[in-house]
């Protein structure tokens, strides 16, 4: 009788989070502004993703990188298999440490260069290279849970649907909304901060691990995804730039990808709206295309 107490204490306690995980991704979803990066729920998304990675099978195209490459979503792509690994707030290092330690690979990594000087997230790491990441029995029910209600606020349209989605939403006309206030502070940000050290320390082992994947078949490219003029201009960028160029002068390295700038929009300067997040997938498939990929 007490063990059956207990059990169903547990029982409780989870549905009670998982309650409380629901509650806060709807309050989100409803009342979160557009103009803010996935910031609260992070580390819940990542989990997500990345769960759902090591239990699928491994797709054709990966996509790792901040959250500016984590605004390109995967239903924004033709091809069936492609995976979003791009972490808000984190570093691609983190998806390729992952990424590198499966046993399974995929044929191509697009690697976005725009932001790296974050650390690599060592827990993630651990948790998903190799395996399918270990829970605990405790957890295992909630990640479930909240893994299933991702899975249902973003149930895949049909493909005709989509695409038909997509084309209306650009035949419209870019957004006017007037984000000079945060570009302007973006811009001052970026200016003031000087990403040499820990640019250069990622760069290095992003090298090492595209040497890695490419010895073990798979093709690793590296993408920059727009910024707004001014940002492009700033210290932070322009250091990035020289930095990971200086690493890889190889063009054929580089995917390089050609939307129509005038059309893209940020509603902070930094991360793509929804419109200009498909001109610039739209563009990553035509660059493929016409690389024969």
């Amino acid at each position: 009788m007490q063990q059956a107490s207990r059990f169903s204490w547990l029982i409780k306690c989870a549905a009670v989070a998982v309650a409380m995980l629901l509650a806060c991704g709807l309050a989100t979803a409803r009342f979160g502004s557009a103009l803010q990066q996935p910031a609260v729920t992070t580390r819940d998304g990542s989990l997500v993703t990345l769960n759902r990675y090591a239990r699928e099978p491994t797709p054709d195209i990966v996509l790792v990188g901040s959250s500016v490459m984590w605004r390109l979503k995967e239903e924004y792509f033709s091809r069936p298999q492609v995976r979003n690994l791009a972490l808000a707030g984190g570093s691609p290092v983190t998806s390729l440490r992952i990424l590198a330690e499966r046993r399974s690979l995929p044929k191509l990594v697009l690697i976005e260069t725009n932001v790296l000087t974050r650390v690599p997230d060592t827990a993630l790491i651990e948790k998903f290279s190799g395996g399918v990441g270990a829970e605990t029995l405790f957890l295992r029910p909630i990640r479930a849970a909240t893994a299933a209600y991702e899975t249902w606020n973003h149930a895949s349209l049909d493909p005709a649907q989509a695409r038909a989605q997509q084309d209306r939403l650009l035949s419209q006309p870019p957004d006017t909304f007037d984000n000079k206030v945060y570009l302007d502070r973006a811009v001052e940000q970026m200016n003031d901060e000087d990403p040499t050290g820990p640019t250069r320390t990622n760069v290095a082992l992003i090298k090492a691990l595209i040497d890695d994947l490419q010895r073990r078949g798979t093709l690793a490219l590296l993408i920059h995804i727009p910024f707004a003029p001014e940002i492009e201009d700033s210290r932070f960028v322009r250091t990035t730039g020289e930095i990971v160029h200086a690493a890889f002068p190889d063009r054929a390295r580089w995917l390089p990808i050609n939307p129509r700038l005038s059309e893209l929009r940020w509603a902070d300067g930094v991360h793509l709206d929804e419109r200009s997040a498909l001109l610039v997938v739209r563009a990553i498939e035509s660059a493929l295309a016409e690389q024969g990929r």
